[in-house]
């Protein structure tokens, strides 16, 4: 009775996809049986292939590269999937261990529109041809709350998005929206205040990822539900956070982001990258007129 009963309660349950455990599936590879879900499916002569059999191509005599599997987006399948989110966290720590061992090292990587201040000229400052401050403003980081808030957020946005996109894909978001979260904190907030953070880029995976969402009808409630409680935070003026980096990350992040998994598969690489370079051609101009006003 007790093996029977045990039987039947397992044929109950599928097996998780090899590649994403948590993904229950009934096909399996027609070359090696590992279970696959609909993601890992690669169309074959006769049913479905795993990514590792047709990066393989054992036995077909294609080149390896022939057939091989690609995310919603267009991306390269690959085996960490995770591999530039983890990147980006390490360089997100080495920064700010860097600050906590040097804090001068401050002054030279936030954000900082002009110093010093009106009237006087600008002698340091984005206005002052500093633009590298829009970059190094992403991977900077003073307190321990805000960098542990801020890499959990992108490790779980992070992975899950850049196995959706794959990994070039996922950086331009991540760097337009970065870049789009510094440039509108230049643009509006005071041109002597300083700011700092991944927040902008975090916000751009957040738009990005309800794109996604969206895309493949997923509960949209869960991200959305998220997202207004981190704008809340985000206007709560008691928490002192730069909503123009964040509102400027979230806005590229959703644009970029519906380029990416929207993009028709005939010319997917040329609307894709064509929009991210028009975003960045946008934050150019408003970065030089920003310029030209404050000096």
């Amino acid at each position: 009775m007790d093996q029977a009963a045990s039987s039947s309660q397992g044929a109950q349950s599928l097996p998780g996809c090899y590649r994403h455990p948590d993904r229950e599936t009934g096909i399996r590879c027609t070359r090696c049986e590992r279970p696959i879900c609909p993601e890992c499916m690669v169309s074959a002569s006769v049913g479905f292939q795993c990514p590792d059999c047709v990066r393989d191509a054992s036995g077909t005599g294609h080149a390896a590269t022939a057939a091989q599997p690609r995310t919603l987006a267009g991306g390269t399948v690959v085996a960490d999937p995770r591999l530039f989110t983890k990147i980006l966290i390490g360089i997100n720590l080495a920064v700010f261990i860097a600050v906590k061992a040097s804090p001068s090292l401050l002054n030279d990587l936030w954000l900082v529109g002009a110093w010093p201040p009106a009237p006087f000229a600008p002698t340091e400052g984005v206005a002052d041809g500093e633009w590298y401050r829009l970059v190094t403003s992403m991977f900077t980081h003073q307190e321990y709350w805000h960098i542990g808030f801020n890499m959990l957020s992108l490790w779980w946005l992070g992975g899950p998005l850049e196995a959706a996109l794959g990994r070039a894909r996922y950086l331009t978001v991540y760097f337009v929206s970065g870049l789009a979260g510094s440039t509108l904190a230049y643009l509006l907030a005071s041109p002597s205040t300083a700011t700092l953070g991944a927040s902008g880029a975090i916000f751009g995976l957040f738009g990005a990822t309800a794109v996604l969402m969206r895309r493949r009808n997923y509960d949209m409630r869960p991200i959305i539900a998220l997202l207004v409680i981190n704008l809340i935070f985000t206007f709560n003026p008691g928490f002192n956070i730069s909503w123009q980096a964040h509102i400027g990350g979230l806005v590229a992040g959703v644009i970029t982001g519906y380029a990416m998994v929207h993009a028709p598969r005939e010319r997917r690489a040329l609307i894709q990258y064509g929009t991210c370079a028009a975003v960045l051609a946008a934050l150019v101009i408003m970065t030089l007129l920003r310029t030209a006003q404050l000096t």
